[in-house]
C-alpha cells in the first residue's frame, strides 16, 4: 500500500497532500521501490505505475499528477488543467486554484515545499534545491499563489524530506554563491574537514518562507541522506558510487 508523510498543519479542510516515500512501489534494484522520477533510467512502465499509486492515494487518476521538468529556477507557472506527457513546462513551482489537479514535485535531497491557502482554495508546490532556494523559488510560488486570490499570511507551507545539515558538507565555492545574502553566513557550520562548511538547506527555506511572509511554515525535520529506508539521496548514491537513484514525490490538491 502506498502511504504517504503528511504534515498536520497540512491536514485542511479540502486540501489532499502527501510526501511520498520510497516504499510502496514497484520499482527494484537501486530505485526500490515506489520511484517518481521519469529522468532516471528506471523501467518506464514502473515508473508509471508509482505514479499511478501516488495519484490514487490522493484520490485521483494518473493523469491529474502534474510533475514539471525541474530546472533548478525560480521560475513559477499556475496551472488550470493537465499537460501532455511531453509538454512539462521547465520550472520549479506550480500553483493552481483548480480541484482535482495533484502539484507535484520531486527530490532526492532538494527541498520539496507544499504550499495551501484552505480559505482561498489556492495550493502549490515548489522544488527549492540550494539554487532555486537561493534565487527565491519560495517567493515566487507565494507570488503566483496571491495572484490567484490566495494571502501570503494565510499559507501554510510544509517543507518534506531533505538533506540535513549534518549530511550536507560543501565547499568554499559554494558558500561563496550564497555572497549577496547577509543572512546566509548563520546557515554554515565549520565541518570536521578543514575548508569545509555544512550547509542547513532546511533552516535556509525556512528564512525565505518567512522573507515571502507565509503564515505558517512547518519543517517535518526528516533526513533524506541518513534514512536509506524511506527516502532517496543523491548525495548518497554519489558517495556509493551507484549508476543512478530513484525520486521521491511530494504532492497535493484540491479536493
Amino acid at each position: 500500500m502506498t502511504t504517504p508523510l503528511c504534515a498536520d498543519a497540512l491536514r485542511l479542510p479540502g486540501v489532499r497532500h502527501g510526501f511520498f516515500t520510497r516504499e510502496g512501489g514497484v520499482s527494484t534494484g537501486v530505485y526500490a521501490s515506489l520511484n517518481g522520477g521519469v529522468g532516471s533510467s528506471d523501467d518506464p512502465q514502473a515508473v508509471a505505475e508509482n505514479r499511478a499509486r501516488m495519484a490514487a492515494a490522493l484520490g485521483l487518476s494518473a493523469d491529474r499528477l502534474l510533475v514539471p521538468y525541474q530546472v533548478h529556477s525560480p521560475d513559477v507557472v499556475a496551472v488550470a488543467q493537465p499537460w501532455a506527457a511531453d509538454a512539462r513546462p521547465r520550472c520549479d513551482g506550480i500553483v493552481t486554484a483548480t480541484p482535482g489537479l495533484a502539484l507535484g514535485v520531486t527530490g532526492a535531497d532538494c527541498g520539496m515545499i507544499l504550499f495551501a491557502d484552505a480559505e482561498a482554495r489556492v495550493v502549490g508546490a515548489a522544488h527549492a534545491g540550494w539554487k532555486g532556494a537561493r534565487d527565491g523559488v519560495v517567493e515566487a510560488t507565494v507570488a503566483a499563489m496571491t495572484k490567484l486570490g490566495a494571502s501570503a499570511s494565510r499559507i501554510v507551507a510544509a517543507l518534506g524530506p531533505c538533506i540535513a545539515q549534518s549530511s550536507y558538507e560543501v565547499g568554499p565555492e559554494f558558500v561563496a554563491a550564497f555572497a549577496g545574502d547577509a543572512e546566509a553566513p548563520r546557515f554554515f557550520l565549520p565541518s570536521r574537514n578543514e575548508g569545509r562548511s555544512l550547509f542547513d538547506l532546511h533552516g535556509y527555506i525556512g528564512l525565505r518562507a518567512a522573507r515571502a511572509g507565509v503564515g505558517r511554515f512547518v519543517d517535518l525535520g526528516l533526513d533524506t541522506y541518513s534514512d536509506e529506508i524511506s527516502f532517496f539521496s543523491y548525495r548518497r548514491k554519489t558517495h556509493r558510487g551507484e549508476a543512478d537513484y530513484g525520486r521521491l514525490v511530494s504532492a497535493i490538491a484540491l479536493a
